[in-house]
């Protein structure tokens, strides 16, 4: 174990993307522990001043195989030292430099404190194994309902590459070879509707989070729909199994991002406010019946993992 620096573990906020991972690694950074966050450094457009490494594919997989050269970067982003050579080569725009100065600042401030780094990344799910084992991280993966999870990507129009998965050897011999003959299909000729997409994307990543609950029974796993109904007892009992400070500022913000006066979804995606009961369930009139039983069908086996008869809308349910 190379933990980034002594002191405290560093915790990983993981899970799908879309599944309240933001919302989650917010809050918890919000601790008067303290504790820094650091954006997602396994996703390809993460900036390179907090992170040099450029992965070549979304959920890129790292392992004890080929992850020796890849140890002292991501210690060093553990450890909040910022790499503004290497951010100033990437420089664009006006906008990357106002970016550059406050990443930077935040670096220092968070080196100084000595913070806690904080990763939240739901593209590092994958290699969340090796990162615990590496650096000594706490985990938390995060859950979300297969219905909500494809209704998302739809509203944004997220895609997803599939040869990203079988160009990555190790990724497919690891955790994907129950899903090489559809992840072929999907690579080779793409689904039309991006909700045939959604559930293959979503089977294949909670198929992953069930043999890592299995696995890794020390680690902190979080339904966002539990979350979102009860916010202040679930996270007070993530702050708890994670070892944070709970104070009034943190059940203050907790509350603020769930509000009901806050609207049901954001046009931001990294919008952390929202009325988050009425979020939890906008899928159910988002969606039309046909197309939840669809989602259902295509993510029997694994979400009855996770979910009962009980968190799908009754088969007779005549919607539009």
């Amino acid at each position: 174990m190379t933990p980034a620096d002594e002191g405290r573990r560093p915790i990983l906020v993981t899970g799908a993307h879309r599944s309240g991972t933001t919302w989650a690694g917010r809050v918890l950074a919000a601790s008067p522990t303290p504790v820094g966050y650091l954006w997602e450094p396994f996703n390809p457009r993460h900036r390179p001043g907090t992170f040099p490494v450029r992965f070549p594919h979304y959920f890129h997989y790292v392992c004890a195989e080929n992850g020796a050269g890849l140890v002292g970067p991501i210690a060093d982003a553990l450890a909040f030292r910022y790499r503004p050579g290497a951010e100033l080569r990437s420089l664009r725009s006006a906008r990357d430099a106002g970016r550059m100065g406050r990443d930077w600042w935040r670096s220092a401030r968070d080196r100084r404190r000595g913070a806690t780094a904080l990763m939240k990344d739901p593209i590092a799910l994958f290699s969340s194994e090796w990162l615990a084992d590496m650096f000594g991280m706490q985990v938390l993966v995060m859950i979300r309902h297969p219905a909500p999870f494809a209704a998302s990507l739809r509203r944004r129009g997220w895609r997803h590459r599939f040869a990203d998965f079988l160009e990555q050897p190790l990724l497919m011999r690891d955790h994907l070879a129950p899903f090489e003959r559809e992840i072929r299909a999907a690579a080779d000729r793409p689904p039309e509707d991006i909700l045939d997409e959604a559930i293959l994307l979503w089977n294949i990543l909670y198929a992953t989070v069930d043999r890592l609950r299995e696995h890794r029974p020390e680690w902190s796993f979080a339904r966002h729909e539990e979350l979102s109904r009860e916010p202040v007892a679930g996270f007070r009992g993530l702050y708890s199994a994670l070892g944070l400070e709970w104070d009034a500022g943190v059940e203050r913000l907790v509350r603020e991002t769930s509000d009901a006066s806050n609207p049901t979804d954001s046009e931001r995606a990294d919008s952390i406010r929202r009325s988050s009961a009425a979020h939890a369930g906008a899928w159910r009139t988002q969606l039309p019946a046909a197309d939840i039983e669809r989602i259902r069908a295509g993510t029997e086996t694994v979400a009855a993992r996770f979910y009962s008869d009980a968190d799908w809308p009754p088969a007779d349910a005549s919607r539009s």
